[in-house]
């Protein structure tokens, strides 16, 4: 997975881009086709704003949030891609699978 940290208004540190691929790292647990994610930290006045837009295998994801810490922000991020990946792995399962097949629950 690549994950891109870019900042506006606000400078990227290692501990920053550190904490947020630790972060993403626990997304791959739910589901390894993550391809790529793009994550923007931005910083407006008091408000702090983390977006993530990430790229996995069928789909395109996109979350946004906004804490009064960043590192708030991005924990509200990752809450809320976590939830969206788990749902894109759901519908990607075929449920149809566990009914059997047409001919299985006759009786002799």
């Amino acid at each position: 997975m690549k994950i891109d940290v870019t900042g506006h208004h606000v400078d990227i540190t290692d501990a920053l881009r550190d904490y947020v691929e630790e972060k993403f790292e626990r997304l791959e647990r739910h589901f390894d086709h993550v391809v790529d994610v793009h994550t923007i930290l931005t910083v407006e006045k008091k408000t702090r704003k983390a977006e993530a837009t990430m790229v996995v295998s069928g789909a395109r994801l996109f979350a946004e949030s906004t804490a009064d810490e960043m590192y708030a922000a991005i924990d509200l991020l990752v809450d809320k891609l976590d939830r969206q990946v788990v749902k894109h792995k759901e519908k990607r399962s075929d449920h149809h699978r566990e009914q059997g097949r047409v001919g299985d629950n006759l009786e002799p």
